[in-house]
């Protein structure tokens, strides 16, 4: 069985943010045994694994990827769309558009500590389109 649909997620400020439970509520049934692929529809944010207990690491993330890519590069061409807009294109590259996830007994087989995170990198971000394939 295959199954696919596409959601929307809240708009969210500038940073890392914890979206499992949003994005659970938006799935179909989970079979017993499975995978579920979630592919973000945006070059300027992206999706990600990390810790979901200490929220003192979604701060330290932004912090470091803020001083990774910084903003006004003089050798940044693409800049029409703000000074943020080109810096979020390599956090997203970095970070990648996708996530695969296990599934076992209708749940999502993660590790204690680990949640889905919507890594958004502009600073006026809308919602986030997000397709969900679920295979089992």
């Amino acid at each position: 069985m295959v199954s696919q649909t596409e959601f929307s997620l809240e708009p969210q400020s500038r940073g890392f943010h914890l979206i499992t439970e949003e994005v659970v509520r938006k799935l179909p049934q989970l079979p017993q045994v499975g995978l579920l692929h979630l592919f973000i529809k945006h070059t300027s944010a992206a999706l990600s694994i990390n810790e979901n207990a200490d929220p003192d690491v979604l701060t330290d993330l932004g912090a470091v990827f803020d001083r990774l890519v910084k903003e006004r590069e003089s050798y940044y061409l693409h800049t029409m769309e703000g000074p943020d807009d080109m810096p979020s294109h390599v956090k997203s590259t970095i970070v990648g558009a996708d996530i695969t996830i296990p599934i076992c007994n209708h749940k999502l087989n993660m590790g204690i500590w680990q949640g889905i995170y919507l890594c958004e990198f502009r600073n006026s971000a809308t919602s986030r389109h997000v397709v969900a394939t679920v295979i089992g």
